[in-house]
C-alpha cells in the first residue's frame, strides 16, 4: 500500500471540502468526524486488512481539516478586520504593472500586524511600477476570503488574499536595492525584453509563452487555435518544460548523479521562480527533485508517491491551490500518464501491431507509440476538466500533439540559446532567433490548420455533447473493469455515440419555430435570436472580451452554425460589444448593425466589409419573422443612443432595450406601437433606472430575462426592478442564477 498516496487523497479531500464553502467553525467538527471514522477503520482492520486504506484516508482528512483551521486562524483571520477599510499603507511591488479591465494592477507584498501578505493593487494607468518599487498612499482594502467584499476563489487559489484600490495621490519610491525575492521577476522582464528584441514580431509572443508562460501577447485567434487543436498546454509552463530543461542539465553534467543534483535542483527551482511558481511547474519541480534524490541513493523512484508528496507540499503552503485550474490539470495529467501511458504503449507495441517491425522502423514505431500513449493518457483525466472549465473538448488533440511536440524541445532550447547569446553578442542572439522562428511558425501553422478542420472540437454548450462525454467515461470504466479488454470496440462505441450526439445537437434547435437564447456571459449581454432558418446575435460583451466570444462561439458551433446572418449591437459599451472582434475570427458574419456613435465614443473597426449604421427605423422580414431596429431620436448619452430590437414571430414577440434608462424607454413607447410581449430582456442588466412601469404596463411581458453577472459590483438586479416585474406578473429568469436561458416557441 502506498501510504503517502492515500494520505494525499485524504488530505486533499479535506482541503477540497474546506474550499467548497464549508464554514470555518465546522472545520473542527469535520476533523472530529474524520477521527471517528479513523477509529472505526482501525477496529475493522483487526479482521479486514483492507480497511488500512480507509484508516489512512480518515487520518489524513482529520489532519487536513485541522491544518485548514490553523492556517485560517493564524494567518488569514487578521485580514478580515481590514475588509472594506481605507488605510494608509506602503506596499512593495513584486512584479511589473500590467493592464486590466479596471485600470493598471500590480502584484506586491504588504506587512499587516507583523505578517507579510501578498496583495494585488489596482491603480491609475499613469503609475508604472517595477519589482522592488514602493508605493505609499490611502488604499481601500478588500478581502478575497469567503464572505469578504471581494470574495474570489480564483484570487485565493493564486495566493492573493487581499486586494487594494488606490485612493487619491500615491507616492512612488523607486527601488534602491532589490530584495532577493525580487530578482526572479527582474530577470523575467529582462528575458521577455530580450525575446521581443531578437525574435520576429510574428513569433515573439509564442517564444515568451513557451519559455516563461507569458501569454499576454498571444492574440485571441491564436490562443483559440491552441485550445481547439488540443495543444494549449505547450504555452502554459508545465511539466513538459521542466522535463526539457532537466534533460539539458542531465546531458551537460555528463549524467553524473551528484553534479546533476547539486546543479539541477537549484536550476529547476530558479526557473520556476522566474516563471512565477505556477502550480504546474511547482509540481513538476518537486517531482523531478525527488527523482534526482532517489537516483542519488539508488532508490526506486515511484511516480505516484512523488506526485502525492508534491500535492501535500503544495496544499500545505496554500490550501486554496486545490481550486486552481492549473493545479487540477497538472495533477490530473500526471496521474493519467502514470496510470495509463505504459498500458497504451504496451498495447500499441504488441507484435500484432507496431511490435512486428524491425530495425529503424521499430524505433519510429516506438517513438510513435510513446507519443500517442502519453497524449491519450494525459487526455483521459484532463478532458472532463477542460470540458468543465473551458467548454471545449478537442477531438484532434492527439494528432496535433503528434505533429508538434517533437519540435517543441528544439524550440525551447533555441529560445534559451538566443537569450544567452543575446546577452553576450546581440547579433548572434538575433541570428539564432531568426532560425528558431521557422519551427515556431510551423507550430503556429499546424495549430491553426488543425483547429480549422470540421469537428476539430466539440463544445459543452450542447447538453447532448455532455451526455456523450458522460457515456464515454462510463464505457471507459466498464472497459477497465472487464477481464477481456477490447479497445477497438470501446473506440467504435464512443465514436457512434459522438455521431448521435452531434446529429441531435444540430437538429434539435431546428425543431423549434423560434428560439431566444440569453447567454450567461457574466456582467454583460449576448442574445441569440433564431427563427425561419436565420440566426442573429444581439450584442456580445462581458467583463472579459474573450469569455464573451468563447460563450457565443461555443453555442453557435455546438449547433453547427458557422455563419451568422447578422450581429446587432445595441450600443458601444464594452460589456455589450467587447467580444465581437474576437467572435468574428471564429464565426463568419454577413453584416453588423450599429447605432450612431456619439462624439465622445471610440471608433471600432470590426474587420468586416459591411457595417450598417442604423439612423432611422430599420425593418427586415424573412419567412414569418420580423426584426425591427429602433434608434433613438433624442440621444443624450451612449446608453440612450442605443438601438432597441423588436423580434416578432407568429407565436412570440421579444423586446431588447439595451441599456436605455426609463427616459429612453418612454421615448421608445412614443416611437413605435409595441405589442404584448412574450419575452422582455430587462434593460441595463436590471438597473433601477431602467424597466419603468409604463413599459411594463404597455407590453405586459409574460417572461422577463435579466442578463447579469453573479456578485457584480453594481448591485444588479436592483430590488426595485424585481418588485416592478413581480407586480406585473412576470416570470423572472436571471443568468446569474439559472445560467444560459433558452425561450422556445
Amino acid at each position: 500500500m502506498r501510504k503517502l498516496l492515500w494520505f494525499a487523497v485524504g488530505f486533499a479531500l479535506a482541503v477540497g471540502l474546506c474550499n467548497a464553502r464549508l464554514p470555518v467553525n465546522v472545520y473542527l467538527l469535520a476533523s472530529g468526524v474524520s477521527a471517528a471514522l479513523l477509529a472505526i477503520c482501525l477496529f475493522c482492520m483487526l479482521r479486514f486488512p483492507k480497511f488500512r486504506i480507509g484508516a489512512m484516508v480518515s487520518f489524513a482528512a482529520a489532519i487536513g481539516f485541522l491544518w485548514c483551521l490553523g492556517y485560517d486562524a493564524l494567518y488569514l483571520d487578521p485580514l478580515r478586520g481590514y475588509d472594506g477599510q481605507t488605510v494608509m499603507l506602503t506596499l512593495t511591488a513584486t512584479d511589473t504593472s500590467y493592464e486590466t479591465n479596471y485600470g493598471a494592477a500590480t502584484e506586491g507584498r504588504v506587512e499587516l500586524d507583523g505578517k507579510t501578505y501578498p496583495i494585488l493593487l489596482y491603480h491609475d494607468d499613469e503609475i508604472s511600477l517595477l519589482p522592488g518599487d514602493r508605493i505609499t498612499g490611502e488604499m481601500n482594502l478588500r478581502c478575497t476570503l469567503a464572505g469578504g467584499k471581494q470574495d474570489s476563489l480564483y484570487n485565493r487559489s493564486n495566493r492573493v488574499f487581499l486586494t487594494a484600490r488606490a485612493r487619491g495621490e500615491m507616492t512612488v519610491t523607486p527601488c534602491e536595492g532589490l530584495n532577493w525575492a525580487d530578482y526572479p521577476a527582474v530577470i523575467r522582464q529582462r528575458i521577455l525584453s530580450a525575446i521581443h528584441s531578437a525574435f520576429p514580431e510574428d513569433t515573439a509572443a509564442f517564444a515568451c509563452a513557451l519559455l516563461l508562460g507569458e501569454t499576454d501577447g498571444i492574440d485571441y485567434e491564436t490562443d483559440t487555435s491552441f485550445k481547439v487543436s488540443g495543444i494549449r498546454h505547450i504555452i502554459a509552463v508545465s511539466g513538459l518544460h521542466v522535463t526539457i530543461l532537466f534533460s539539458l542539465v542531465f546531458v551537460l553534467t555528463g549524467h553524473r548523479k551528484w553534479i546533476t543534483a547539486i546543479l539541477g535542483i537549484p536550476v529547476l527551482f530558479f526557473f520556476a521562480a522566474v516563471a512565477g511558481f505556477s502550480p504546474s511547474i511547482t509540481r513538476a519541480c518537486i517531482m523531478h527533485s525527488l527523482m534526482v534524490v532517489a537516483m542519488l541513493f539508488n532508490k526506486e523512484y515511484d511516480p505516484l508517491t512523488a506526485l502525492a508528496f508534491a500535492v501535500i507540499c503544495m496544499l500545505g503552503c496554500n490550501p486554496f491551490v486545490i481550486a486552481n485550474v492549473g493545479f487540477q490539470l497538472s495533477v490530473s495529467c500526471m496521474l493519467g500518464i502514470i496510470l495509463f501511458a505504459d498500458r497504451i504503449k504496451i498495447y500499441l507495441m504488441d507484435k500484432k501491431r507496431f511490435g512486428r517491425w524491425k530495425g529503424f522502423w521499430k524505433k519510429i514505431a516506438g517513438w510513435f507509440a510513446a507519443s500517442v500513449s502519453v497524449s491519450l493518457s494525459a487526455m483521459i483525466l484532463t478532458t472532463p476538466l477542460c470540458a468543465y472549465y473551458f467548454g471545449v473538448i478537442s477531438l484532434i488533440g492527439p494528432l496535433t500533439n503528434l505533429l508538434t511536440l517533437w519540435v517543441i524541445t528544439f524550440v525551447f532550447y533555441g529560445i534559451m540559446l538566443s537569450c544567452v547569446l543575446g546577452a553576450i553578442l546581440p547579433v548572434a542572439g538575433t541570428v539564432v532567433a531568426w532560425i528558431v522562428a521557422w519551427p515556431i511558425r510551423y507550430v503556429l501553422w499546424i495549430a491553426k490548420t488543425m483547429a480549422s478542420f470540421p469537428l476539430a472540437a466539440v463544445y459543452t454548450q450542447s447538453a447532448y455533447v455532455v451526455c456523450w462525454l458522460i457515456f464515454a467515461y462510463i464505457l471507459l470504466v466498464i472497459f477497465l473493469l472487464s477481464k477481456k479488454k477490447r479497445p477497438v470496440l470501446l473506440g467504435c462505441c464512443a465514436t457512434m455515440a459522438l455521431c448521435v450526439s452531434l446529429v441531435l445537437s444540430w437538429t434539435e434547435p431546428m425543431l423549434d419555430d423560434v428560439r431566444v437564447t440569453v447567454l450567461d456571459v457574466g456582467q454583460g449581454q449576448c442574445i441569440l435570436l433564431q427563427s425561419d432558418g436565420r440566426n442573429y446575435l444581439v450584442d456580445c460583451g462581458s467583463y472579459s472580451d474573450s469569455y464573451a466570444a468563447d460563450q457565443a462561439a461555443g453555442l453557435l458551433l455546438s449547433q453547427g452554425i458557422a455563419k451568422l446572418d447578422g450581429i446587432i449591437l445595441t450600443h458601444f459599451d464594452n460589456d455589450h460589444i467587447g467580444g465581437v472582434a474576437n467572435l468574428i475570427t471564429r464565426i463568419s458574419v454577413s453584416c453588423i448593425y450599429v447605432p450612431e456613435r456619439q462624439e465622445d465614443e471610440e471608433h471600432y473597426d470590426f474587420g468586416i466589409a459591411e457595417v450598417i449604421t442604423v439612423e432611422t427605423e430599420l425593418v427586415f422580414t424573412y419567412g414569418d419573422s420580423k426584426i425591427t431596429l429602433i434608434p433613438s431620436e433624442n440621444a443624450t448619452s451612449s446608453n440612450e443612443s442605443g438601438l432597441c430590437i423588436l423580434f416578432q414571430t407568429e407565436i412570440c414577440d421579444t423586446l431588447i432595450t439595451g441599456d436605455r434608462t426609463a427616459a429612453g424607454e418612454r421615448e421608445l413607447l412614443q416611437q413605435i406601437e409595441l405589442p404584448e410581449l412574450e419575452v422582455l430582456v430587462v434593460g441595463h442588466h436590471g438597473s433601477k433606472t431602467s424597466t419603468c412601469l409604463e413599459l411594463l404596463f404597455m407590453t405586459n411581458p409574460k417572461v422577463a430575462i435579466i442578463s447579469v453577472g453573479a456578485d457584480n459590483p453594481y448591485g444588479h438586479p436592483a430590488d426595485a426592478v424585481l418588485s416592478r416585474l413581480r407586480s406585473t406578473g412576470c416570470i423572472i429568469y436571471r443568468t446569474d442564477l439559472q445560467g444560459t436561458i433558452i425561450f422556445r416557441g
